[in-house]
């Protein structure tokens, strides 16, 4: 039986919250801040998924973020942390001209998009499609990610996790 994107999500979050011994945060969008447009909304989802298959591809082509010969999704994947962080960016430089835009509900979906990926290259490890070996790097490093990512959203820093706080 093959997990649920929701699921996957769900249950990455549960374990999260159990290593830090806490509930985690859910950041959310200032209330005076003007709702994105579906079109907007949209054009920020395609390129996150731009940016994911992009970086996946050039680790495929230079195959060089590699510590001890294990592929590094911290490495591989810069600019879609990046992309990820600007979204949930809540404070700017006080001579910035544009203010804080926070838009969590872009991650969420971004998270389901990495969820439905990873639910995705199960199947395709497991059947007979292509490179096997290629399809369990990707879900190896797709499932990196989304636990990066989902550390990103909940403002879980690395030495939270690392160190084991709350326990």
């Amino acid at each position: 039986m093959t997990e649920s994107p929701t699921g996957i999500v769900e249950a990455r979050r549960k374990r999260l919250s159990q290593e830090l011994g806490r509930a985690l945060t859910h950041p959310t969008a200032p209330p005076d801040l003007t709702p994105l447009t579906e079109k907007r909304k949209v054009y920020l989802m395609e390129e996150a998924q731009d940016l994911y298959w992009n970086e996946l591809e050039w680790e495929r082509v230079t195959d060089e973020e590699q510590v001890d010969g294990e592929p590094l999704a911290e490495l591989i994947f810069p600019g879609f942390l990046a992309f990820i962080r600007g979204l949930l960016l809540e404070e700017v430089p006080a001579d910035s001209l544009a203010g804080p835009q926070p838009r969590p509900e872009v991650v969420e979906d971004i998270i389901l998009f990495l969820a439905h990926r990873l639910v995705d290259l199960r199947s395709e490890v497991n059947g007979a499609n292509g490179d096997r070996e290629q399809r369990q790097e990707e879900e190896v490093l797709t499932s990196r990610l989304l636990d990066l990512t989902l550390r990103e959203y909940h403002g879980v820093s690395s030495e939270e996790v690392e160190g084991g706080a709350g326990r």
